[in-house]
């Protein structure tokens, strides 16, 4: 049988002879279910055998020690290529960047207003996980971190002294409003659509075509199952893990590089060397490698929580505190103007100039680098709690809330900073970059216990972040896996945190260029990997089941009312019955392709086909994702009672990660 919304057959209400036919065609098809009626595919009812790839694991890892012990061994010529690299990805192929954040923001606008934007990233009449408000909350999460307390008072303030070129005279109401949106620019719509790309794909592809959360998986439409299986889909799994790496790394050395700069000022000793700089991510790598491994996934989840209320809480007191008037005179200023010059922004680049090239250079592609650099990471944290949601929801969510927080909480920051330099404050974007979120506290009252507040907060986000982060390049090491061996955790925290302190080495006295060059480069490879990932994504939402039934749906209503208006004028009606061949709702389409077929065909756990019932749920062999038939009758695995949820359904899902 079929199933539908009323459990009801297709074959009910027609002749032997009709069934007879029926039946014939349904046993061409996989499990006897016609393309357009499969109602999705959760990675959890799928018989994958999770283990390390030995390839993706082994390669990535042996390109990290090298990395790693080439920066400790020879700093300086691995700073000298890591210059002349970053000069050469500038010059070449720095329109990549900005030329992909257009591209990807347009996809994902269109998907939403699409035909293709009610496609559930679940099965059919799926449920969200989550509630809208706890769904936006934990977008949030990955909207606010260290990122954001580095670079909110200084990069509006950078602006503000050093336009654009060709923006405005520097230091002036202008160039306070124009520096805010330029800020909002680097991190509003546009990274976020990069991350709701890998986000919807990843989706998309483990809750409704039952593959696992791999780069290399978004890439079967395009590539086929074979080759993302093989050599092709493990260099896409190699260069997510070198991105995320880099790009997770640069967050870790940045905020190592702000606790430090908070406690020579608390504590008053001086400037701190590079040594201490270490012996600070050494001591959070251990705090979150810690937790990584202590299967406490929910009370990660918690902390994370709680530290976006500290955030919340300590911008909020910076608002009230602080010029609240000017800020709330800038704000409309500089979300107007953000509007009205992105495009603008956007184009900005060597075509303007030399100046023009330098600035998108040291920013613009910085941050399209960065973001890409993350979005393995995000993606598959936004993938997680999003399944149930439809493609337009979650593009235009994904979209837009995070970016109102990224507009207030740059707004406060940034705000302030600009407006105590409007008043003759000292404060300065030539200074130490780390120095200006605690110069902003400094100013405001409860100086002396502000900045204690910035250090936990910033601590905490280094934890969960790269807790998470470990977490996820287990997973992508391990075929898979939502919950990777904790060797192989404790492995890329330890690789995170060696390639943190190499970025600092190779960045002497500016460590932040170091930090700089390093996520430009390595992220060439993954912006190659997105366009694939666009074009497989679209092929894949092409041949989906909800698509096809809207297109045999138009068919048959056009077809029908031309039929009964040329034979029955304004008095017809419509009814289902079998057509002549060639003449029906499908006849341009060919229900038996294999393109819209094999995706849905069941295997075991090494890969041979095995028979599965689409009308109750079940494996002909009793294969449940709660163990094998046998096994629960046995006692050996307990039954789960109706209406539960099992634990092994909810872990394939795994811990829902916390992002920057």
């Amino acid at each position: 049988m079929h199933p539908d919304p009323q459990n009801r057959s297709p074959k009910e209400g027609i002749g032997p002879k009709a069934r007879r036919l029926l039946k014939q065609v349904d046993e061409t098809y996989p499990h006897g279910i016609h393309p357009a009626l499969v109602p999705g595919i959760g990675v959890e009812e799928q018989r994958n055998r999770y283990g390390t790839d030995k390839v993706v694991f082994g390669v990535t890892a042996a390109l990290i020690i090298s990395f790693i012990a080439w920066g400790v061994v020879s700093t300086e010529s691995l700073s000298a290529v890591s210059k002349a690299a970053l000069e050469w990805t500038l010059a070449h192929v720095g329109w990549l960047f900005t030329g992909l954040v257009a591209v990807i923001l347009f996809f994902m606008l269109f998907i939403a207003v699409s035909r293709y934007g009610n496609i559930p990233l679940g099965k059919d009449d799926e449920k969200p996980e989550y509630r809208k408000f706890s769904w936006i909350a934990m977008m949030f999460s990955a909207g606010i971190g260290i990122g954001i307390i580095f670079f909110g008072p200084l990069e509006p303030l950078t602006y503000y002294q050093s336009p654009a070129p060709g923006a405005t005279t520097p230091e002036t109401p202008e160039a306070a409003v124009k520096a805010l949106a330029q800020t909002f620019f680097h991190w509003g719509i546009g990274p976020w659509a990069i991350y709701g790309l890998v986000g919807a794909a990843v989706a998309y592809g483990a809750f409704r075509r039952g593959r696992v959360p791999l780069m290399s998986s978004i890439l079967v439409a395009l590539l086929g199952q074979k080759r993302a299986d093989g050599i092709a889909g493990r260099l896409v799994d190699i260069f997510a893990i070198v991105a995320t790496l880099f790009g997770t790394s640069a967050s870790l050395g940045i905020g190592a590089m702000q606790i430090g700069r908070g406690v020579e000022i608390v504590s008053g000793i001086g400037k701190l060397p590079n040594a201490a700089l270490i012996a600070i991510i050494a001591v959070l790598t251990a705090c979150f490698i810690a937790s990584a491994v202590s299967g406490v996934g929910r009370g990660i989840r918690w902390l994370s929580n709680i530290n976006m209320v500290l955030a919340l809480v300590l911008s909020l007191f910076i608002f009230i505190a602080g010029p609240t008037l000017f800020i709330l005179n800038l704000w409309p200023a500089a979300i107007m103007e953000y509007f009205q010059s992105f495009f603008h922004m956007l184009g900005l680049g060597p075509a303007y100039g030399a100046d023009a090239a330098a600035f998108t250079g040291t920013w613009t592609v910085f941050y399209w680098a960065w973001w890409i650099s993350w979005s393995p990471f995000v993606g598959i944290f936004l993938a997680k709690i999003s399944r149930g949601r439809t493609l337009r929801e979650f593009v235009l969510y994904v979209i837009t809330m995070p970016t109102l927080v990224c507009v207030m909480t740059f707004g406060i920051l940034g705000g302030s900073s600009i407006w105590l330099r409007s008043q003759g404050d000292p404060i300065s974007a030539d200074g130490d970059p780390e120095e200006m979120f605690f110069h902003v506290l400094a100013t405001l009252p409860l100086a002396q216990v502000t900045p204690f507040l910035g250090m936990v907060i910033i601590a905490i986000f280094f934890i969960t972040s790269a807790d998470s982060a470990s977490i996820v390049m287990g997973t992508l090491s391990q075929r898979g896996n939502s919950e990777p061996a904790k060797l192989v955790t404790i492995f890329w925290g330890l690789a995170m945190m060696g390639i943190a302190v190499v970025m600092l080495l190779i960045g002497g006295g500016d460590a932040l260029s170091g930090l700089q060059n390093m996520i430009i480069v390595t992220a060439i490879p993954f912006a190659a990997i997105l366009v694939a990932m666009m074009i497989s994504f679209a092929k894949d939402l092409r041949s989906d089941p909800l698509v096809i039934r809207r297109a045999y749906a138009t068919s048959a209503l056009r077809n029908a009312v031309k039929k009964g208006v040329d034979r029955y004028g304004d008095d017809f009606s419509l009814a289902v019955h079998r057509s002549p061949e060639g003449e029906g709702a499908g006849a341009d389409f060919d229900s038996h392709d294999a393109k819209v077929t094999d995706w849905y065909q069941r295997t075991d756990e090494e890969g041979q086909p095995v028979d599965y019932d689409y009308a109750t749920g079940t494996y002909a062999d009793g294969w449940t994702p709660e163990g094998d038939a046998q096994d629960v009758a046995d006692g050996t695995v307990p039954p789960v009672p109706d209406g539960e949820v099992p634990d092994t359904a909810v872990t394939e899902q795994g811990p829902v990660p916390d992002a920057r």
